[in-house]
């Protein structure tokens, strides 16, 4: 996804003559890291995110791996938890290699600092990126199933957002449409991370990433359950989504 860069909420519609064959799935590769990296919830957070944007996807604590989490030797990756991580890539003209050395240079680029300094660990963020050199830009790559992606945004989504002609006159009023929200430049971001992005949380759970809902405060209607799956089959969809025409270039704020 390029310039994969913003933070913000979920929202979009849709405009399409037709739907678009998903795009087939890319090479993955095996992953080991350190246990006490593992133990902070940092692979659930960034993975989904890398997994999602290239469609490669990563086999953690691999045994036989492509890439390699450590604290003592590698490219510099991060710091925190009063210790350096870095990243080690073997086997480079393998084609899992190659797609290891891809999460290698996303982890580096400017868009996976910010990533990596988004992960908190009770509002707290753990980690500091360190520049390891220029921006990599990475190609948008959409694997999922666009048709089920359209299902499930009308199913759920559509509760709120207007997704489409079919409910043109059902969302609410004040939820932007997939449409409008297609029009924006970080979209794909805003897709990516709805789950987190008020009000969702408090609705929505993402298999393997988010906390469980405090039972303390159940969800106030039918809780929308997803897994890393069924969010690329949206952004699959959503890619094919005709942005809304609003004339002058919108300002994101």
């Amino acid at each position: 996804m390029n310039n994969f860069r913003r933070n913000i909420t979920l929202l979009t519609a849709f405009l399409i003559c037709g739907p678009v064959p998903a795009l087939p799935q890319q090479s993955g590769f095996g992953l080991e890291v350190p246990q006490s990296l593992e133990s902070t919830g940092f692979l659930r957070f960034i993975v989904p995110r890398f997994s999602l944007k290239t469609g490669i996807k990563i086999e953690i604590q691999a045994a036989d791996p492509e890439a390699v989490f450590s604290t003592e030797s590698g490219t510099p990756i991060m710091e925190g938890l009063g210790q350096n991580y870095y990243l080690q890539v073997f086997r480079t003209d393998s084609t899992r290699g190659k797609s290891a050395q891809r999460f290698a240079d996303w982890l580096g680029s400017d868009v996976g600092g910010r990533t990596i300094e988004q992960f908190t660990i009770d509002g707290v963020s753990v980690f500091t990126a360190i520049d390891s050199g220029p921006e990599v830009e990475t190609a948008t790559v959409f694997t999922g199933d666009a048709v089920r992606g359209e299902a499930y945004s009308y199913t759920n989504c559509g509760r709120c957002h207007v997704i489409g002609e079919a409910n043109r006159m059902k969302g609410i009023g004040s939820t932007p449409s997939f449409a409008l929200l297609r029009a924006l430049p970080d979209w794909e971001e805003r897709f990516i991370t709805f789950f987190v992005r008020i009000p969702h949380p408090a609705i929505t759970q993402l298999e393997g990433v988010s906390e469980p809902f405090d039972p303390a405060r159940p969800p106030t209607i039918a809780p929308l359950m997803l897994t890393v799956d069924d969010l690329d089959d949206i952004l699959s969809f959503v890619s094919t989504v005709e942005p809304a025409d609003l004339g002058a270039p919108l300002i994101v704020h």
